[in-house]
């Protein structure tokens, strides 16, 4: 969410790009795109966070959780990606078990 200053405010549900405008260790092939999901309350240095979320595959498929240390001034909104169907993968509340398509994981 863009503050009157224009700097992206991140908040819980926001997908992000950082590249090396956010951090160093996201610059050139290493920039990701990252589900937020948490937003920390510990002090750091004026203008950085620590984020927790998803890194999120060209299809918007989690892949893997991280927590990284970001320059908000550097944040921008992900471009917009496929959210996976709800219908992929549900939970079969009655049975315990993971359903995808026709089959079944217990």
């Amino acid at each position: 969410m863009p503050t009157s200053s224009g700097v992206l405010v991140p908040k819980p549900g926001d997908v992000l790009l950082l590249n090396g405008r956010a951090s160093v260790q996201f610059a050139g092939d290493r920039a990701l795109v990252l589900r937020v999901i948490n937003v920390s309350k510990r002090p750091t240095y004026h203008g950085w966070c620590w984020l927790t979320g998803y890194a999120l595959d060209r299809n918007g498929h989690a892949t893997d959780r991280r927590e990284v240390f970001v320059q908000i001034a550097g944040l921008r909104s992900a471009p917009q990606v496929v959210r996976p169907s709800p219908a992929a993968g549900r939970v079969d509340e009655g049975a315990g078990c993971l359903t995808y398509g026709s089959s079944s994981v217990t």
